[in-house]
């Protein structure tokens, strides 16, 4: 065990002073082991034992991994500097989400004493520039993660720094950074090859050229979150690659059939598949693509609303591993769609949470056919005027660890028989 901080003979030192037994009996070497399980807040607590314990516990090797989230009000820079200081080359993954008042002077002094560090969360650091991420591509060139989600002030010029510096990246967020375009995207994918997770939640500078680049130039992608990117259309979906496994385009409104029937054709192995709000699909791209992609697990189509009971019996035949299905929204499905949908292995199976709010034509008897799904856990009903208390009562008692969130307006009391009196009743009897 190598130690940081302060020397072996300071160490000596204090233990020989200490009259604990603990410290007696157990070589510090093993100390050190058991503390470096703890977390920050055990860590502190445990430096105010001793002399000795405050050297071990606060000594950089026990500080490879750090989360200060449930401190964020308290974080400051000189926290963020001398944490710093104190891991040195230790440091592997930081989180600092929703630590506000973190600025680039912390980030450049995070960069400078801690090289190696190779998991960076820095969601909601509000403050931070193009500056931070400049810092980080000069000195970390381990990153490998890295969040910057809800970081306004993130552009261009931050992906091209960290593509410079960091060519191990796998994970980028950069979700909501409103800033970022095409240029950025392309900068990375090209620097960065490796790249298996890009997320990009709102960024609606984000177009075809862009997802046409990280599906050129990053052969791994496994994971791609462009939500809300609503410029997007199927030519940039229809190159993406055998690797992905979970894709969102939820708010892409321009994609087509065509675009479901390449990810059918080019990404079979798909597992998460998000289109809530993508009006223009309709049971013929859903057809292509339950006979090809037979591991999806979860699908979001709400909204989805041209779509009918046949895209249920798709699924239900061809993705026997479904287990959350979102259908708000989509007008169309009946009954029969949730019967055919309750008859798959699916259901049986592995069927664990169904949304069917805003479904208006959902009745009673969908709620019977979904009694023989055993693994449901949680359905929505929420403004489904044609389901009753009576149904969600019998499938509870058939099923009593489902959850059903449901809405009833109350009751509209009777008209009045005849004016109300003016003085209280009671006044009337005395």
């Amino acid at each position: 065990m190598t130690y940081s901080g302060r020397n072996k003979f300071e160490i000596a030192r204090f233990s020989s002073d200490d009259e604990n037994h603990i410290n007696k009996k157990l070589p510090k070497e093993l100390l050190l082991r058991i503390l470096s399980y703890l977390d920050v807040v055990s860590l502190c607590r445990c430096a105010q034992v001793s002399k000795l314990w405050n050297i071990l516990a606060l000594d950089g090797s026990n500080w490879q991994r750090i989360d200060l989230f449930d401190f964020q009000r308290d974080v400051e820079g000189p926290v963020i500097e001398n944490i710093s200081h104190r891991c040195g080359g230790f440091l592997r993954q930081l989180s600092l989400r929703g630590c506000e008042s973190i600025a680039d002077g912390s980030i450049k002094t995070l960069a400078q004493s801690c090289p190696n560090i190779e998991d960076l969360n820095l969601n909601k650091c509000k403050k931070l520039t193009d500056v931070s991420c400049q810092a980080l591509g000069r000195k970390c060139s381990k990153l490998q993660k890295i969040n910057l989600d809800s970081c306004p002030s993130i552009t261009d010029i931050s992906l091209k720094a960290l593509s410079d510096g960091c060519p191990l990246l796998t994970h980028v967020n950069v979700s909501w950074c409103q800033s970022i375009t095409e240029n950025g995207v392309e900068a990375l994918a090209r620097g960065c090859p490796k790249l298996r997770s890009f997320i990009c939640r709102g960024c609606k500078n984000v177009n075809d050229k862009a997802v046409s680049c990280l599906a050129t130039y990053c052969p791994d992608l496994e994971v791609l979150n462009v939500q809300g990117c609503d410029s997007l259309t199927d030519e940039s979906v229809s190159r993406l690659g055998g690797a992905l496994r979970r894709l969102c385009v939820s708010g892409c409104a321009r994609l087509s059939d065509a675009a479901l029937g390449a990810l059918a054709a080019r990404c079979p192995d798909l597992v998460t598949l998000e289109l809530a709000q993508c009006a223009q699909l309709t049971d013929a791209g859903f057809q292509a693509l339950a006979r090809s992609c037979r591991m999806l697990e979860r699908m979001d189509l709400e909204e989805c609303v041209l779509i009918t009971d046949a895209t249920l019996v798709h699924l239900a035949m061809g993705c026997p591993r479904l287990e959350k299905l979102t259908l708000s929204h989509c007008e169309l499905i009946t009954d029969y769609g949730i019967k055919q949908l309750s008859l798959s292995p699916c259901a049986a199976e592995h069927l664990s949470v169904l949304g069917l709010d805003n479904c208006p034509l959902v009745t009673d008897g969908a709620l019977e056919h979904l009694i023989s799904c055993h693994n449901l856990q949680l359905i929505e009903l929420y403004d489904c005027q044609m389901v009753t208390r009576n149904a969600i009562r019998k499938l509870r008692s058939h099923l009593p660890r489902v959850r059903v969130h449901a809405y009833f307006a109350p009751a509209t009391p009777p008209a009045a028989a005849r004016p109300r009196p003016r003085y209280c009743r009671c006044c009337n009897i005395i």
